[in-house]
């Protein structure tokens, strides 16, 4: 029976053309939701003129180049492997959300500059109405885009569509921070209110900048898989009697698929080709649950196999290194 982990998602647990599928899919919805509110906010903010307003009308325009910036990464990171990328092209993914980073950076710098203008200077909100009807759409298109993320990051893993779900999760509270202070600048006539709600919008987007930030450098840096993730690597990698040891496991994410290496203990008696037949099966379970896995296993014969590989050779003496 598969184990439960199987079924919780994640990088390399789906194959690369239906994680491809799911995440083109999701892009191309966060494109077309981003054209529609881009559009809806111009309108708004010019017939209304609020801060509150612009600010989320600016960072929906970051979004729209953010998520062609996404579209154009997950296809590119799908594609197989070729002679100048004999790894793939995942880390594409990382690159993208790196840039999305950025982006989101700019717009919370933008919006609080003009946030704290319009403290200073306050100006009165025109056709209030117009900008909290819109704030509203934008409020129910962006929940069932985010939630259409969120299923595709459960599912695949992508970093990519991650940093994109980002900017989006913080639309659905920076419009609820337009909403408050429109309503209250509207209703109350206490016209910092909508500064105010600008400046709450930039100290989120920086929030979620770094965020973005720091998932698309684990991506570039070649950061371990999660501690569950490797544990399931070592049980299905052991679940052979045959197979006396594993040691030296390194993982990583590359996109929608993962890497896998690890050395295994095997009977030293065994001829190559029995040798052989325990290694194959071991990347088999592992890649019945991983099956955008690049698994490698290095068979080393139990109690006679010399120290050896870039982890254990670091850990000698230059002496004995020397001497290898």
């Amino acid at each position: 029976m598969p184990h439960d982990a199987a079924q919780a998602g994640g990088p390399g647990r789906l194959p690369p053309a239906e994680s491809a599928r799911i995440t083109r899919t999701v892009a191309r919805l966060s494109v077309a939701t981003a054209v529609v509110l881009t559009i809806l906010k111009i309108v708004a903010w010019v017939m209304s003129d609020s801060v509150a307003l612009l600010s989320s009308l600016a960072d929906s325009a970051l979004d729209l180049t953010a998520s062609l910036v996404t579209l154009f990464a997950v296809g590119y990171a799908a594609t197989p492997p070729d002679a100048e990328h004999r790894f793939g092209h995942g880390k594409a993914e990382g690159f993208a959300s790196l840039f999305q980073a950025m982006l989101v950076l700019i717009s919370a710098t933008l919006v609080a500059r003009e946030g704290v203008v319009r403290l200073i200077d306050p100006e009165p909100i025109q056709r209030s109405g117009v900008a909290l009807g819109v704030m509203v759409i934008s409020i129910l298109l962006t929940t069932v885009l985010v939630r259409a993320q969120a299923r595709a990051v459960a599912k695949t893993g992508s970093v990519a569509v991650a940093g994109d779900r980002a900017h989006y999760m913080s639309d659905l509270l920076a419009n609820a921070a337009v909403i408050a202070g429109v309503a209250v600048a509207a209703f109350t006539g206490f016209e910092r209110a909508d500064a105010l709600a600008g400046l709450a919008v930039a100290l989120w987007l920086g929030w979620a900048a770094f965020e973005v930030f720091r998932g698309s450098w684990d991506l570039l840096m070649d950061r371990e898989l999660p501690d569950a993730d490797r544990a399931r690597i070592l049980e299905l990698a052991a679940d052979d009697d045959r197979l006396l040891g594993v040691h030296q496991l390194r993982t990583r994410a590359m996109g929608p698929g993962v890497q896998i290496q690890f050395h295994a203990d095997l009977d030293p008696n065994l001829s190559l080709e029995a040798a052989h037949a325990i290694i194959v099966a071991a990347e088999r379970r592992i890649m019945a649950e991983y099956p955008a896995a690049d698994v490698l296993i290095h068979a080393d014969p139990k109690g006679r196999a010399e120290p050896h590989g870039p982890e254990t050779l670091r850990a000698l003496p230059e002496d004995a290194e020397e001497g290898a």
